[in-house]
């Protein structure tokens, strides 16, 4: 069936995560130098940028995961 399969919405599982993911995203955009516009519009940042900053993010989010799984909570 046509149209169905990749839900293409950015909804969170869990909306209370959203402070977190914020802070995480301006967490790393400092890490790697890479300035996020004011509005918050990553539209016009490269693509380089932007799969640096998710990919960064991504491998955080491992980390806290498997430290959470082994018992360890903190970051």
């Amino acid at each position: 069936m046509a149209g169905q399969g990749r839900n293409r919405s950015n909804n969170l599982v869990v909306p209370q995560a959203t402070a977190a993911l914020q802070q995480l995203k301006t967490e790393a955009a400092q890490s790697l130098g890479i300035q996020i516009p004011q509005d918050g519009y990553q539209g016009n940042m490269t693509s380089r940028e932007n799969g640096s900053l998710g990919g960064y993010i991504t491998k955080r989010l491992v980390q806290i995961a498997e430290q959470q799984m082994s018992g360890r909570s903190s970051q």
